[in-house]
């Protein structure tokens, strides 16, 4: 969601046994199909390719490994399950997607939903916090997927910039209190806001000195290397260097609390109960959401010059990755905008990249967990607050707030929403919020005035600054937004407070129709009833410039085009303007004055 940002986390700018119909699959083996070209090209790499993939690998596995310990723990999991959970949603990603550059793994822009959530309903603690996980990431992987069979990309334009910035920025909020506990080494009370703003106050005075000198050490040390080279893993060698300093130095003995003896989780098959699935549903299906718009916006800003990307396919990678994650005991997993842009300056050649560096992460989890148990917590809490501070877009909101002080005022209750109610109920908030934002800028249309640029035959919106022509007994009015249910009335009244306006009597309305880009059934049934109002009062309806071949069709299967005069659309209001009065009638000048 919005721009990559850094290299570490900060994934930013939101059922039973799930098994694919055939039919389901054969479109999933279709899409495939279509990357046989790409697959034939990486298995013919040459080792130039192959080292630039082993290279980008190792670049990749140097972010990735800090980054998931500490997303899962921000997750409520066990440390290792990030490891598996991008293992697992790599090897998924890199057999059914198709960008070579894109990265999936734990996510902490969708960690925090479904924490909070899960937390509401089982201990994070106990095994049923670990299944319901895995169970949000089967379903949520089904939904992705299937969006991605469906061709439903468009999806992602549900939620506006500002609508993802506020998201972001309380999302953030959330991170940074959940882990200044950790870093300050004090303990964290309460799960809602109020109990752990308070109890961060309360246990100030205790905060030890050692450990905030680790948390904040390496979020310095990763916003540095932020500064000056992203390509050197700062995180993974800020970790290494904590936890040689725990062990030399004895650290433990002065309060820093370490990850100590890791045990690696056991697989277990989800087998959820009924009510599980239909409870988590909805939290499935705000994910689901929420990795469509993130997957659309990496998939973006990661392509080549000149390349299109099939975001579709990689929504069926992104969907297969999270369902391998649930079916292993893992959680739902995300594309990185991060992690992806340092695979594409690492110029990887194709997406065996993605997999080397989920082999090197499954063999750390299989071979290699006594080696984390030195790293502090306040390390891996320092991690997630630059993860915070990196997906908090002040300048963004800087921008929106100069430029549009509604979509501000959007930005702020998004992140209000976010913050002071439960993540996912603040979720539905934002995008309830981005949608009556939408709708309501097409409710609020009027109808605008036309007049004729003199000397020509073009006729432009008529402002204060503009000094045309009107043909007298003549309006020429336009619309500038499709035709439907919710802004009929605002037509109806404005249309008729344009014509109330004329400086003379009128017979004739034009409407200017190159903006009316599509009218429904409710806009349509007024639109008749409303040229024979105006027929039965002397005055004749014309249409010019329907552009839109959507709106054609409508005109044409709504009865519409019988109703206007000359009994068709005209192809430019001048066309009509002449129909009306062969001999050119006698334009009139409007100077400032008739246009204020």
């Amino acid at each position: 969601m919005g721009r990559p940002c850094g290299r570490t986390g900060g994934d930013d700018v939101w059922s039973g046994s799930v098994v694919m119909t055939s039919r389901g699959a054969s479109r999933a083996a279709g899409l495939a199909r279509r990357g046989d070209k790409q697959q034939s090209a990486e298995m013919a790499l040459t080792i130039t390719d192959k080292r630039r993939d082993l290279a980008a690998a190792l670049a990749l596995a140097a972010i990735a490994i800090p980054e998931q310990i500490a997303t899962a723990r921000l997750a409520g999991a066990p440390p290792a399950t990030g490891l598996l959970v991008f293992a697992a949603a790599s090897a998924g990603f890199f057999l059914l997607g198709q960008n070579r550059y894109i990265s999936v793994g734990a996510d902490s822009t969708i960690a925090p939903i479904f924490a909070t959530a899960l937390a509401g309903m089982a201990d994070s603690t106990t095994p049923h916090f670990m299944a319901l996980a895995a169970l949000v990431a089967l379903m949520t992987g089904a939904l992705v997927t299937a969006s991605g069979l469906l061709k439903m990309g468009w999806v992602a334009r549900l939620l506006s910039v500002p609508v993802i910035t506020g998201f972001l920025a309380g999302i953030s909020v959330h991170i940074t209190l959940s882990q200044l506990p950790a870093l300050l080494g004090v303990p964290s009370d309460g799960q809602e806001l109020p109990g752990r703003i308070q109890g961060l106050f309360a246990d100030l005075d205790h905060t030890n000195p050692v450990t905030a000198v680790i948390g904040l050490g390496v979020l310095a040390a990763t916003f540095l290397n932020e500064k000056l080279d992203k390509r050197f893993p700062a995180p993974l060698v800020a970790l290494i260097v904590c936890a040689l300093a725990v062990r030399i130095l004895g650290l433990a003995t002065h309060g820093v609390s370490v990850l100590g003896a890791i045990p690696r989780p056991q697989f277990m098959l989800p087998l959820p109960a009924r009510d599980d699935m239909l409870r988590l549903l909805p939290l499935s299906l705000l994910i689901a959401l929420v990795i469509v718009i993130q997957t659309a916006t990496v998939s973006r800003s990661v392509l080549d010059p000149g390349e299109s990307g099939d975001l579709n396919r990689d929504l069926v990678g992104v969907g297969a990755g999270n369902m391998l994650c649930g079916l292993l005991g893992g959680f739902a997993a995300n594309s990185s905008p991060p992690r992806s842009a340092i695979v594409r300056e690492a110029n990887a050649a194709s997406r065996l990249a993605g997999l080397l560096a989920a082999l090197l992460l499954a063999a750390l989890y299989f071979f290699g967990l006594n080696l984390l148990a030195d790293i502090p917590v306040a390390a891996l809490a320092g991690l997630l607050l630059f993860v915070a501070l990196r997906i908090f877009h002040l300048d963004t909101m800087r921008a929106i707030a100069a430029r549009s002080r509604p979509e501000f005022f959007l930005l702020c209750a998004t992140a209000a929403a976010i913050i002071f109610t439960p993540v996912q109920i603040g979720v539905v908030i934002g995008i309830a919020l981005s949608l009556m934002y939408g709708v309501w800028t097409i409710v609020q249309t009027q109808v605008l005035e036309f007049a004729q640029v003199p000397g020509s035959t073009v006729w432009w919106p008529m402002t204060p600054n503009f000094i045309g022509m009107r043909q007298p007994g003549i309006v020429v009015a336009g619309f500038q937004a499709p035709l439907f249910f919710i802004n009929a009335d605002s037509f109806h009244k404005s249309l008729a407070d344009t014509v109330a306006r004329a400086p003379q009597p009128v017979h004739a309305i034009i409407l200017e129709a190159s903006s009316m880009v599509e009218l429904d059934y409710s806009a349509a049934q007024m639109l008749g009833r409303l040229i024979g109002d105006w027929k039965a009062k002397g005055v004749s309806f014309f249409v010019a410039r329907l552009e839109s071949v959507r709106a054609q069709h409508a005109f044409e299967n709504f009865g519409i085009l019988p109703l206007l005069g000359g009994k068709k659309a005209f192809r430019s209001v001048d066309e009509a303007v002449r129909f009306i009065q062969p001999d050119g009638g006698g334009a009139q000048p409007l100077g400032l004055a008739g246009l204020s």
